[in-house]
């Protein structure tokens, strides 16, 4: 982890290692069936991508362009398709979500799972309901823990939303 939680030195191994079995994966690909590979793909990249992401929400587009090139690689690969050609249909056609928003995603499950008790126990003590004695429309927010640490802490719990 670095000082100012960019999270560079996790996408740069992220991406030394997804590169690697990629580049695994392409060299079998032609003896594999698409099914196949799509197995592979999720078990040595696709997952190590959704894993802990939500922590990435926020971070600098930069960062957010190298995880989206590990994904367009990736799709390449399964769909046998050049370096050049359009990758939009590509994902689509694979129904998978830029890096970006499966981001977001992520951290959209987590909050609704928070919101309708389902989440874990450790989110449950960290995001606490706010409270009002009347019914606002903040009523239903939830209120990240205090920090003492203006620069990091604050940055743990942003206030994040699209534009």
């Amino acid at each position: 982890m670095d000082a100012h939680l960019t999270f560079e030195p996790h996408i740069k191994q992220l991406c030394k290692n997804s590169f690697h079995h990629l580049r695994t994966i392409a060299k079998l690909r032609p003896t594999l069936t698409l099914s196949d590979a799509e197995k592979l793909v999720h078990a040595f990249v696709s997952s190590r991508l959704d894993d802990c992401n939500a922590l990435l929400i926020g971070i600098a587009n930069r960062s957010i362009q190298k995880l989206q090139y590990i994904q367009n690689s990736a799709a390449r690969i399964l769909m046998r398709v050049r370096k050049y050609d359009p990758i939009t249909r590509i994902l689509k056609a694979l129904h998978r979500l830029p890096v970006e928003l499966r981001i977001e995603l992520k951290a959209s499950v987590l909050t609704h799972q928070r919101v309708h008790g389902t989440a874990p126990p450790y989110l449950k003590e960290l995001l606490t309901p706010h409270t009002s004695l009347r019914t606002t429309r903040s009523s239903n927010l939830l209120k990240p823990p205090r920090t003492k640490l203006r620069a990091l802490g604050d940055r743990a719990f942003t206030r994040h939303h699209r534009p």
